[in-house]
């Protein structure tokens, strides 16, 4: 970045608390992000944490409120004005903050997006990403639980998102998409995945879309960006996320079993550190809601301060790219093709009723 630019942080949102929030933000400011932060929250808590990390830019902006974790999202619009989440995402909204990072309540957090920031023109419902560690890099994945179901003209709004979240987040100048399927092949799957394939290669000739792929593709890194509805992406998640602790689990049981693996622990450190840092969720952490007409990026709300400076990061890395009018504009002209392709075969229907 040429000069610094400013992130909203709900400090207060998150299972870990305030502390983890402000030693994230630090530790992300150490490595080098040059950022001016606004911290929403108790002040009188705030204070002391955020004097102690001598960040060169930083205010506190004192909110009474806070989303707790069971708060329907119903209920923090009519009530939660006074809220750390509220006027974090108010900052982007007016204009002041270029990004939000919250590890607050998901629903809540989509609601408040929504609400603020409206949605980019020509999308109908937001999505949330997950990045996922591959051998060839990282994988996004899209739903992973901001909608239950998704018809076809959802899915490839997911679709075109991805894409464009991908190329900014990676500049890879023509990232790989697929749609999750229960096989690869053409005629798998119902026909709401099969109508967003066909509208995916018929209208948006442009993307490099590679048809179906399954769920072992995700961590293969097959393609890029992964498409699926929210509820079978964050089934994906939750069990990947499970996968992982338990292998986690027995690679410790089975080096600290005996005193011999111990002493084999010892010569492998360096490889058990680096297979560490690449399994680690903290080291993927953020999930950002794609959609809306703002960046929003929602921490884990477990997260420990490498998580949060994760999601911090993404947040910087998104917050300059024009990526959402590139959505926009893609998604005008692949709605604009399909309409023109739907009247072609009509008048084609018309023509042969005629004869």
């Amino acid at each position: 970045m040429n000069e610094p630019f400013t992130l909203a942080i709900d400090a207060m949102g998150g299972d870990a608390g305030p502390q983890a929030v402000i030693d994230g933000a630090a530790h992300a400011a150490a490595k080098g992000l040059d950022a001016r932060f606004l911290f929403f929250g108790d002040a009188e808590k705030l204070k002391p944490m955020v004097a102690a990390k001598n960040f060169r830019n930083a205010d506190i902006r004192h909110a009474s409120g806070v989303v707790a974790m069971t708060d329907k999202p119903m209920h923090v619009l009519r009530r939660g004005r006074e809220t750390s989440m509220w006027f974090a995402m108010n900052a982007v909204a007016e204009g002041e903050a270029m990004a939000v990072v919250s590890g607050g309540n998901t629903g809540a957090l989509m609601a408040v997006a929504r609400k603020q920031l409206g949605m980019i023109e020509g999308i109908d419902r937001p999505a949330i990403t997950a990045l996922w560690p591959t051998p060839r890099g990282r994988t996004v994945v899209l739903d992973v639980g901001a909608n239950v179901e998704a018809d076809e003209k959802q899915l490839v709004q997911f679709a075109i998102m991805g894409e464009a979240f991908f190329r900014a987040l990676m500049d890879v100048k023509r990232p790989t998409v697929g749609l999750l399927n229960v096989g690869a092949e053409d005629l798998k799957g119902h026909e709401l995945i099969r109508a967003a394939a066909r509208v995916l290669r018929e209208a948006d000739p442009d993307m490099a879309f590679k048809g179906f792929v399954e769920g072992n593709d995700i961590s293969k890194g097959t393609v890029d960006v992964v498409v699926t509805d929210g509820f079978t992406g964050n089934v994906a998640l939750k069990t990947a996320e499970g996968a992982a602790r338990l292998v986690g689990g027995w690679v410790r049981e089975a080096l600290t079993g005996t005193l011999n693996a111990k002493i084999g622990a010892l010569f492998m450190a360096p490889g058990l550190k680096k297979l560490k840092d690449r399994i680690d969720p903290s080291s993927n952490n953020g999930g950002v809601f794609l959609g809306v007409n703002g960046i929003v990026v929602k921490s884990h709300g477990g997260a420990d301060a490498r998580g949060v400076a994760s999601a911090v990061n993404m947040a910087a890395s998104l917050a300059r790219h024009p990526f959402r009018d590139e959505v926009a504009s893609t998604v005008k002209t692949v709605m604009d093709r399909r309409r023109a392709f739907a009247t072609q075969e009509a008048n084609k229907e018309a023509t042969v009723a005629a004869l």
